[in-house]
């Protein structure tokens, strides 16, 4: 067999268009050993936090470093406690065979932008079951690398305010029909006076028809005019506001909604690096996607 000697050799002065050399006992055909081969070496790949929201179409977040050879990318999605893949993507195309049942149909992969470093994954219909660790492993010409991802799923709504009015005094109600996982509730207000919290309200959670979402309903008592009231509603998912303007009390009551109930989905990649596209499959994922890493 050739020796060390003789790799590091042909090495520093290879024959020119030929994949043989001549070692000292025999002829030999190889791939030249200067020549890296796929995964040989290790990349940057790394998993971008968003959640998925239940019954939307969802995307696992993962980025790697470029490379035009799509032929050499492999792409591969698994999740710890699930047996069979969720999903992989080699050689530009789908491989399928052995992925676990339950995301048969419902995963793709942005296929337009792999070679610019995008392993992120789409996938329809969300459900709660969805939420776990998943794993991230690329491999390219380059080399190969992987990213866990925690991902979480659930469920917000944007509430609406109004007021109620009875002998026994004005109410402002808070209400979100869908919500998981549970969340807090709690009320701010604004005056001439500046900002302040108001005494605590009576909140309760009651579970929709589904048994998956919950209905959220807050009262707030002992209401002054001319305030500002803002009903927020937060989980580990999202954070979700509605405002409303209270001009009068008792028969003189009234709300004005002062500007349109807001929300914010928790951990979502910055805007300022990525850009937003549409779902391999042909509808809008409203997601941003990398475009490509530092």
């Amino acid at each position: 067999p050739c020796s060390l000697s003789d790799l590091l050799l042909w090495c520093k002065q290879p024959p020119r268009g030929i994949l043989a050399f001549l070692c000292p006992s025999h002829l030999t055909f190889l791939t030249p050993p200067c020549f890296p081969l796929a995964g040989q070496h290790s990349i940057h790949v790394t998993a971008l936090p968003s959640p998925g929201i239940i019954g939307q179409h969802g995307v696992l977040g993962c980025t790697f470093q470029p490379d035009i050879r799509m032929g050499s990318i492999v792409i591969r999605w698994d999740k710890v406690g699930i047996a069979g893949l969720v999903h992989e993507f080699r050689g530009g195309q789908d491989h399928l065979q052995e992925q676990a049942a339950l995301f048969q149909g419902r995963t793709a992969v942005f296929m337009d932008q792999v070679m610019g470093g995008n392993a992120s994954l789409e996938l329809q219909d969300m459900r709660i079951s969805d939420a776990g660790t998943y794993q991230c492993p690329v491999t390219t010409a380059r080399g190969s690398g992987t990213a866990l991802l925690h991902y979480r799923t659930g469920a917000f709504s944007t509430p609406r305010v109004h007021v109620e009015s009875s002998s026994s005094g004005d109410t402002l109600q808070c209400e979100a029909p869908h919500w998981v996982p549970q969340p807090m509730v709690y009320w701010t207000a604004y005056s001439n006076a500046g900002e302040y919290l108001p005494p605590v309200s009576n909140t309760s959670c009651e579970l929709n028809a589904e048994s998956i979402t919950l209905k959220v309903v807050s009262f707030l008592h002992n209401v002054t005019a001319n305030t500002t009231y803002t009903c927020v509603i937060e989980n580990n998912i999202a954070k979700a506001t509605g405002n409303i303007q209270v001009t009068g009390l008792n028969n003189d009551c009234s709300g004005i909604p002062v500007t349109a109930a807001s929300w914010l989905l928790k951990e979502t990649p910055n805007p300022s690096r990525y850009f937003h596209n549409s779902s391999p499959i042909g509808r809008d994922v409203k997601q941003w996607l990398p475009l490509s890493i530092d």
